[in-house]
């Protein structure tokens, strides 16, 4: 059995292979709410036969929206929409995740095909670790006091008990792409001289708070993931060795495995993107900090995403852009690595020989 498709287990969760749906913004909500668009999208994934579909960045405050259009898990009554997806994606014997997030002051954005930088007259004043905006064009952040970032905490583990109710076997905690966790850990944009600047463990301190607050009310049999960006890309900021160092420390607070991203912190990084860039992070983590890794970014063919598995470079593939062309890839590397697995049994017809089927997609 090819690497790829061998199982994976994370506490009580036992992925059927190692392929993920990585989180992917679709800015299709009004209010927060899931709806068609997400069940349509997140569904067709787990029919395509992924072993975990992670829904995109879910808002656990409204003011931490990137944009007016995010998915959000601050309401009770966001609950019963996303239960939808995950009833649909259990059908498919398939594992669900929820990615909990604070945009920080990159939010009260337009969404893509809207433009770029802030929102103007229907915006919001976004906050941040201090009150220096993203970029030019982006919005001026008010500098969260201790107050308020107590505050943050507890929307963060009022979310992980409302993904509970909706039925999620995953959470991940999202401290990437220049988001609010990330904000703080990096220097270059955390300057603050508080608890919550300056050595580097004041600045992991948010990000600590906020997974000790998610792990103390998830249930323990299920896994916490954290999404991460191992690297600015600019000297004299968050770096590779400042990853590791975190997560360890995140090993030690019930983390089961690091979600290995980077970028996002710095408008003008300059990132030097191709196929499986960022594959070496993951590697790196693994290996050093002896924790479980994702590996994501231009992860594309069959054959690279195996060869990440087997030569223990991380212990899964979190695919993005790929999912979005191809949502059935997972059954199409199935049959390029020579493997029979399990088919939705409404298209057994187009499957290869002695395909097995999943039974009859009820549930």
């Amino acid at each position: 059995m090819p690497a790829l498709f061998q199982p994976l287990s994370l506490r009580s969760v036992t992925l059927p292979n190692r392929i993920v749906v990585s989180p992917m913004c679709e800015y299709s909500s009004d209010d927060g709410f899931a709806n068609d668009w997400h069940v349509i999208h997140l569904g067709a994934r787990a029919v395509g036969g992924a072993g975990l579909v992670m829904t995109e960045a879910t808002a656990v405050t409204p003011e931490g929206r990137i944009s007016p259009q995010d998915l959000g898990i601050w309401r009770d009554a966001h609950v019963d929409a996303l239960a939808r997806i995950t009833r649909f994606v259990r059908s498919q014997r398939r594992a669900s995740g929820i990615q909990l997030a604070h945009a920080g002051r990159k939010g009260s954005t337009k969404r893509p095909w809207d433009g770029v930088g802030a929102l103007g007259h229907d915006g919001w004043q976004p906050v941040g670790p201090t009150d220096d905006p993203f970029a030019d064009g982006y919005p001026v952040p008010r500098a969260l006091d201790a107050h308020a970032i107590a505050a943050i905490v507890a929307a963060f583990a009022d979310a992980a008990r409302r993904a509970v109710a909706a039925g999620f076997d995953v959470v991940e905690v999202h401290a990437a792409h220049g988001y609010l966790l990330h904000e703080f850990m990096s220097p270059l944009s955390n300057t603050r001289d508080d608890a919550y600047g300056g050595s580097f463990h004041n600045r992991i301190r948010l990000c600590l708070e906020v997974v000790d607050a998610v792990r103390a009310v998830w249930p323990e049999q299920l896994p916490v993931l954290v999404r991460i960006s191992a690297t600015d890309w600019v000297d004299g900021g968050w770096d590779i060795e400042q990853s590791i160092e975190l997560a360890r420390g995140l090993k030690t607070r019930g983390v089961d495995l690091i979600d290995c991203s980077s970028g996002g912190n710095v408008a003008t990084a300059r990132i030097p993107i191709g196929p499986g860039y960022q594959v070496p992070f993951a590697e790196r983590i693994r290996r050093e900090a002896d924790i479980p890794t994702g590996a994501v970014g231009l992860i594309t063919e069959a054959a690279q995403a195996n060869h990440i598995i087997s030569e223990g470079q991380a212990d899964c593939v979190l695919l993005a852009r790929e999912l979005l062309r191809d949502p059935y890839w997972p059954l199409h590397a199935a049959r390029e690595l020579g493997v029979a697995i399990d088919w939705p049994a409404q298209y057994l017809r187009a499957a290869p020989p002695q395909s097995p089927s999943r039974g009859d997609g009820r549930g």
